[in-house]
């Protein structure tokens, strides 16, 4: 029996991966005995006849931790983070949540004695400044973002900690996903799925960035197959290096826009508006567009095809229709 332990299980990544997981049944051979989904607001219901704990815990607390650690997992996806924005605004909660929610995990992971699977959600913010165009696999983390430093960091200890033998890490540069459903949050990244969701839905939103500014995505479908595979690869398949760069598709904002004119027509289009907003393109335009993700593909990660896809899958999974 498998005990798993989703962190962020709040947020819409971890609700999906919890449904993945409970639709599945099993993981890695074993029949999955109990989810539990931990987060600073209480995790939504999962429908499931698997066993789901939902529970409010502050991982930057390390009291916090033990309390939900019981008799520990077999798995652990750590998702929680503090986003860009907020990470970039406030050094100190970024710092807290970022690295010390992540070390707090890894410890007590690490203090269970069995080497549990350890997944860590990083990002694309870990590459930066000085680096060629794409970003060859193997570059040196050269974060231009607060939060992008702090994924660093929790980089290197799930690296580390990993070669001690102490956790199984798998670390996952994750591409910007969207479209995301629900309310934009304060990632800096947020416009690249508001103005998508919300046009799609009826809203106007707002775009930032000038329209060829290049981003790197995968869909939130795509992201939970990766993140289903991730836990089951062998540790041993990753080699030298546990941190990988997930695939991601490379387009223009404007390239983005016209495939969802392709599936939705001109109304969503018709309601973007085009502002500029200094401090989002600070960090924006700190991240890099173009990233290459051969590795992964070779351990049987996989890519999407188009965002044509990404807006249908949207549109079928997530739309708000109220």
């Amino acid at each position: 029996m498998s005990r798993v332990l989703i962190t962020g299980g709040g947020g819409f990544i971890g609700q999906k991966l919890a449904y993945a997981l409970a639709i599945a049944g099993s993981f890695r051979g074993q029949a999955i005995s109990e989810l539990v989904l931990a987060d600073v607001v209480l995790p939504g219901p999962i429908e499931t006849g698997i066993s789901v704990a939902r529970i409010i815990a502050d991982m930057s607390d390390p009291a916090e931790v033990a309390r939900i650690w019981g008799d520990g997992f077999d798995v652990i996806y750590h998702l929680a983070a503090v986003v860009s924005g907020a990470a970039e605004a406030d050094f100190d909660l970024g710092m807290q949540a970022n690295l010390m929610g992540t070390l707090n995990l890894a410890s007590a992971a690490r203090a269970q004695g069995t080497c549990p699977v350890f997944v860590y959600a990083s990002s694309v913010a870990v590459h930066g400044g000085e680096v060629p165009d794409p970003v060859p696999e193997g570059a040196e983390l050269n974060p231009q973002t607060s939060y992008g430093s702090q994924k660093a960091m929790g980089e290197l200890l799930i690296q580390d900690m990993s070669r001690k033998g102490f956790i199984d890490g798998r670390g996952l540069r994750l591409p910007t996903v969207t479209v995301r459903p629900g309310k934009a949050n304060a990632a800096a990244s947020s416009f690249m799925s508001s103005i998508f969701r919300d046009t799609l839905e009826g809203r106007r939103a707002n775009c930032p960035v000038s329209g060829d500014y290049l981003v790197w995505h995968t869909a939130p479908r795509t992201i939970i197959r990766n993140l289903l595979h991730a836990a089951e690869v062998d540790g041993a398949d990753f080699g030298y290096n546990r941190n990988i760069n997930l695939p991601g598709r490379s387009d223009t904002i404007n390239d983005m826009i016209a495939a969802m004119k392709l599936v939705a027509g001109d109304d969503p289009v018709g309601r973007i508006t085009w502002e500029r907003d200094p401090a989002v393109e600070a960090i924006a335009l700190g991240w890099r567009g173009a990233v290459r993700h051969d590795k992964a593909l070779g351990l049987g990660f996989v890519a999407d095809e188009s965002f044509e896809n990404s807006i249908r899958w949207f549109l079928e999974d997530d739309i708000n229709q109220g």
